[in-house]
C-alpha cells in the first residue's frame, strides 16, 4: 500500500484516518536498525541508506569540493545537493552525512517517510538509539501546489515519528507563504499530536514544521523538521524559527 520512495501523506485533520502517496524520489531506505530515532511511541526506526555512502566528515557537508559556509555565526551547517538547499543547525546538533537518507518506518517494516541532507538535535540523549528533534529535505513532485505539501508532510511527520498508534490528538495549521532570509520561498505549515500514551521515558508529544519550495531545478521540495515536547530542554520555537531563516538554495552544480 505505501510504496518505498513515497511519502505517506496523513489527511485527517483530528484523527488520523487515511493516507494519500505523493512521490518522493529519494533513494529507497534500508530495513530497520542502525541510525537513531526521536522520542517516539511509534515502532518505526530511522534507516540509514545502505546503497549510499558515509564518505567524509560530516559537519563538513563538502559540496563539489567546495565548503559551504553557515549563515549563522557558531552554527553549522546542512547541505542537500540533491534538493539544492542548505541550512544551519546551532553547534550542539549532529550534522550527518550529505549522502545519508533516514526516515521512519511502521510496524509492517516499509518506510513511511524519508529525508535526506539531515541533522539531529540531543543525539543519544534519552536512549542510545534516540534523539529529540530532527531536520532534512525530501522530494515533493506530484504535490498539488506547495500549500497542500506544507500541510501533508507536516502532519505526516508528526504522525510517522511520534504517534503511528494514533492515541494522541492531531492538530494542524493552514498552510501559509514563507520567505526565509537567505532567499528561499515558498508555503510552510505545521502540525502538533499532544497527548500521546506515554509508553516508556522516551516517549514524547511532538510537533513538526515543512516549508515546502520549487528548487533551483524547478522541482518541488519540502523541507522538514520535528521535534518532541513536553520535557525539559525541548527545542524552542525561536530556535525552530532561527533554523527556518537560514534556509537558502544552491544552484545547480
Amino acid at each position: 500500500m505505501i510504496a518505498i520512495g513515497a511519502a505517506v501523506a496523513v489527511v485527517a485533520a483530528a484523527v488520523v484516518t487515511g493516507v494519500v502517496v505523493l512521490k518522493d524520489d529519494d533513494e529507497q531506505p534500508a530495513a530497520k536498525g542502525g541510525d537513531p530515532k526521536p522520542a517516539s511511541s511509534a515502532p518505526a526506526s530511522p534507516s540509514p541508506n545502505p546503497s549510499q555512502g558515509q564518505s567524509g566528515a560530516p559537519d563538513d557537508n563538502p559540496r563539489d569540493g567546495e565548503a559551504v559556509k553557515p549563515v549563522i555565526d557558531g552554527w553549522k551547517v546542512v547541505v542537500n545537493g540533491k534538493r539544492h538547499n542548505a541550512f544551519d543547525v546551532p553547534a550542539d546538533w549532529t550534522v550527518r552525512s550529505p549522502t545519508m537518507s533516514t526516515g521512519f518506518e511502521g510496524e509492517d517494516g516499509k518506510p513511511l517517510v524519508t529525508m535526506s541532507g539531515n541533522a539531529v538535535y540531543k543525539d543519544g540523549e534519552c536512549a542510545k538509539n534516540d534523539h529529540r528533534a530532527g531536520a532534512g529535505t525530501k522530494g515533493a513532485q506530484g504535490a498539488k501546489s506547495e500549500g497542500s505539501a506544507a500541510e501533508i508532510e507536516s502532519l505526516n511527520w508528526v504522525f510517522a515519528a511520534f504517534d503511528q498508534k494514533k492515541t494522541g490528538r492531531f492538530d494542524t495549521t493552514k498552510a501559509k507563504p514563507f520567505k526565509s532570509d537567505h532567499g528561499i520561498t515558498g508555503y510552510t505549515a505545521s502540525a502538533t499530536v499532544t497527548g500521546v500514551k506515554k509508553t516508556d521515558k522516551c516517549v514524547t508529544d511532538g510537533k513538526a514544521f515543512a516549508v515546502t519550495y520549487k528548487d533551483t531545478s524547478g522541482d518541488l521540495a519540502t523541507w522538514i523538521l520535528y521535534a518532541g515536547t513536553g520535557f525539559d530542554g525541548e527545542l524552542p520555537d525561536d530556535t525552530i524559527k532561527k533554523i527556518m531563516s537560514s534556509l537558502r538554495p544552491l544552484q545547480s552544480s
